[in-house]
């Protein structure tokens, strides 16, 4: 029996997303898995938007439950980081102690794409501690995206793949998502 895959990221927000799934998802399939799609939601009807939510929520956890593993795609999102949803979800499956792992389109670092942000205004403060303008500390541990997120999937044997895809595929290139999936065959053999 194949192992279930949950395809975890932004992608369900794409005006393309169905494509994007189900190229993911066929990919998934080719590499022997099979794939858990956010997008693949049944939703029954609910009386509200706040019950509509809460139903897709809930929906999304049992897959999760029912896979055997995760690939997150923490490619930036409406931000400098990952997408928020796709953060939990990775870090529901860590907290299962499933295998976890994920890649990323964007080949900055965390640490680049914060220095981005404060246009370079990142100095060191009389603590010792990197900061923002606003006195935020800034992380630089050369990870790409928060240290839970990047850590908590090395540290359970997982891999990031970082990719460096053109701005203008930024969801749509899938050459990262392949290159984490033939990782995933092999440490899930």
């Amino acid at each position: 029996m194949s192992k279930k895959i949950y395809l975890a990221g932004p992608e369900v927000f794409l005006a393309n997303a169905r494509e994007i799934l189900d190229r993911k998802a066929a990919l998934a399939r080719a590499a022997g898995f099979t794939p858990i799609s956010p997008g693949d939601l049944d939703i029954p009807p609910t009386d509200s938007k706040k019950g509509f939510g809460l139903a897709i929520s809930d929906i999304d956890e049992q897959m999760m439950l029912d896979a055997d593993a995760i690939i997150a795609n923490l490619t930036p999102f409406r931000g400098i980081a990952a997408d928020t949803g796709t953060t939990f979800e990775l870090g529901f499956m860590c907290g299962l102690g499933k295998p976890v792992f994920a890649y990323t389109n964007v080949a900055a670092n965390h640490f680049a794409r914060v220095l981005d942000y404060y246009q370079g205004a990142v100095a060191e403060g009389a603590d010792g501690h990197k900061r923002g303008p606003d006195g935020l500390s800034v992380e630089d541990f050369e990870m790409i995206d928060n240290l839970m997120l990047h850590g908590g999937i090395e540290r359970r044997g997982g891999a990031v793949v970082v990719g460096n895809a053109d701005p203008a595929a930024l969801y749509t290139d899938l050459a990262a998502f392949e290159a984490c999936l033939a990782i995933a065959v092999e440490k899930l053999r």
